[in-house]
């Protein structure tokens, strides 16, 4: 929506903060030891590990890193065996929150997430409270001076994508599940050069946040997303342009 914000959308923006913070290597090495213990450390095929190792070249992790990730995966080194959940919950102004967690010890980490959220104006729920408003989507962005407009829409179509849109000087190309693989594969041996890609959620409606909750919940979700057990954390509020510049 035109005028708005939406919690992916300031995600990205702050995405390169982030990344010097270092919390995202932590991140990426989980998904790459478990992606290697479930199906093997064969990247080719392997279709979670190779988006994880992606991820990692994306963010610029040493290749030792990655391969030490991945025999940790596989067996062939000592190393902490991850769980992977999920927990749901609510934020200030009663916004949906879903949580994607890998821990070697859930009591602890609903524990801490339970108080994250308590502290902040939020509250933990049952499973399945929010779940249902978050679809799983394939997410590929691309910045604008890759490509035409027209012509990138039209390849990224043709190789099965369901839409795409501009956001600041960015391509966000979103994909079903199964079509993610594809149309990513199409526009790379088309020689365009992908940003970032991911298997996303994508809130299905969205809730406008009120000013008084608006500096509360983004430090709620900033406190999340540093959580080292995190994955990924989703919500589906949007601010608006006004409220965002008397905080930002």
């Amino acid at each position: 929506m035109s005028g708005h914000s939406k919690w992916s959308t300031i995600k990205h923006k702050k995405g390169a903060a982030d990344a010097k913070r270092g919390k995202i290597f932590t991140k990426v090495i989980k998904e790459i030891t478990v992606a290697a213990r479930i199906r093997g450390g064969d990247i080719d095929g392997n279709p979670r590990l190779r988006l994880a190792v992606q991820k990692a070249k994306e963010v610029n992790m040493p290749q030792e890193n990655v391969t030490r990730a991945i025999k940790k995966g596989t067996g062939e080194l000592e190393g902490v065996q991850y769980e992977e959940t999920s927990y749901e919950g609510y934020g200030p102004g009663g916004v949906a929150i879903f949580m994607e967690v890998m821990t070697d010890n859930k009591n602890r980490t609903v524990g801490e997430l339970r108080a994250t959220l308590g502290k902040n104006g939020g509250n933990m729920g049952e499973n399945g409270c929010v779940a249902w408003i978050f679809e799983q989507k394939g997410l590929i962005i691309i910045k604008i001076s890759e490509k035409g407009e027209e012509e990138l829409l039209e390849l990224a179509i043709d190789a099965g994508a369901d839409d795409m849109q501009t956001v600041d000087n960015y391509y966000e190309i979103t994909t079903s599940v199964e079509s993610f693989e594809p149309v990513r594969k199409a526009i790379e041996d088309a020689g365009i050069k992908v940003q970032s890609s991911e298997l996303t959620r994508i809130p299905q409606n969205t809730v406008n946040v009120e000013e008084k909750n608006c500096k509360s919940l983004l430090r709620l979700m900033d406190t999340l997303e540093d959580h080292d057990d995190i994955q990924k954390v989703y919500s589906n509020f949007e601010i608006t342009d006004e409220i965002m510049a008397t905080i930002e």
